[in-house]
């Protein structure tokens, strides 16, 4: 089955702009903030985790407490580049995933926070004995942004190039769980470390499982592509054979919402709940409807894609890996990045557009 969006001229009425810095850094504040917290709370858990799982048996009475303070606050630390969002949404997304997710900079980032967190903790044999926990965690929370779709720029501040493998759905209550059982098993058996050990073996599992899946879900995007286009594939929430396959070419995305296991339709209705809401547009593979999205729009497309060329949408151009039109307002034309249009949410992050001022192009966000 095909399915088309409205014409431009169909479009219903954008939300009202605003301000570039000052509203429009709140709305993305608001939208974000829920998702980014549970995010750096699993980075924070699973450092936690790292630390109880390398622990050695030779190290001081009372200091496992300590290192698994460190694992857990320097497991965190690189999400402190959300501040940037406070500058507006252009600036987070410039820098999100920056420096503070660097492996070129992981040792000097390592050094800082665990002469930090030596003070905090109180840690008697000072910045030393917490550095190796203090690295690990680190790479430990590099590691888990590079397995999702978003992108880290891991040899900044020398390149912003974004590494991303594509597994993991940002928020992934399977992987969360691990984590967390992990945690609770090692409360209960605090003489060994053998239950964190084997948290952080099962994650790795789990991550491989999801690998796996990602080439099924590839495997049948390519039965639908043309020769010559692009495919891919992107992990959504709730179960890790939810994905979205994409086979695109220079104009067109289509693209559909599948489940790799099910048989038939999941239903949904009113009251089933948020879980529910956000599983159910997964359908089995033979019945998947493919969605057709443009980069330019069904209309008036010269005007669109001089729009998305323009210098206020540069930052953009960088950031989307699956750019598409969006809808049109007078002189100004909208863009998303498709890889973050997942069913069930109500809206896509990251929004911009472009609005023509006389001879000049300005930027705006929704």
């Amino acid at each position: 089955m095909l399915s088309r969006r409205p014409a431009a001229g169909q479009w219903q009425t954008a939300r009202r702009f605003r301000g570039l810095v000052k509203d429009s850094s709140r709305a993305f504040l608001g939208e974000e903030k829920g998702a980014v917290l549970l995010d750096t709370l699993t980075h924070a858990l699973s450092g936690a985790l790292l630390a109880r799982a390398t622990a050695s048996k030779d190290a001081p009475p009372r200091s496992l407490p300590r290192r698994i303070a460190a694992g857990f606050f320097a497991c965190a630390a690189p999400d402190l580049d959300f501040v940037t969002a406070w500058f507006g949404p252009v600036a987070y997304l410039e820098n999100h995933r920056g420096v503070t997710h660097s492996l070129v900079l992981l040792p000097l980032w390592a050094l800082v926070l665990s002469w930090v967190l030596a003070k905090i903790l109180r840690e008697q044999r000072g910045w030393r004995a917490l550095y190796g926990i203090t690295a690990m965690s680190i790479g430990l929370h590099i590691a888990g942004d590079l397995i999702t779709s978003y992108g880290t720029m891991i040899l900044a501040p020398f390149s912003d190039w974004r590494a991303g493998i594509g597994t993991t759905f940002i928020i992934d209550l399977w992987f969360s769980g691990i984590i967390l059982a992990g945690l609770l098993v090692s409360l209960m058996a605090r003489r060994t470390r053998i239950p964190a050990m084997a948290s952080l073996l099962a994650l790795a599992g789990y991550v491989g499982f999801q690998y796996v899946q990602r080439q099924h879900a590839l495997d049948f995007a390519a039965q639908h592509a043309p020769p010559g286009a692009h495919i891919t594939a992107h992990p959504r929430p709730v179960s890790p054979y939810n994905w979205t396959v994409f086979v695109s070419d220079d104009e067109t995305h289509r693209f559909a919402h599948v489940n790799l296991r099910r048989t038939e339709a999941m239903r949904y209705q009113p009251g089933d709940g948020f879980i529910a809401r956000i599983d159910s547009p997964y359908l089995p593979l033979d019945q998947a409807i493919w969605v057709v999205r443009r980069r330019y729009g069904e209309t008036d497309s010269d005007f669109i894609a001089e729009a998305w060329r323009s210098e206020p949408l540069a930052f953009f151009r960088w950031f989307a890996d699956l750019p598409a039109f969006d809808g049109k307002e007078g002189s100004c034309a909208w863009f998303v990045d498709l890889r973050f249009d997942a069913p069930g949410r109500g809206v896509i992050a990251f929004r911009y557009g472009a609005c023509r001022d006389g001879s000049g192009w300005r930027l705006v966000t929704s």
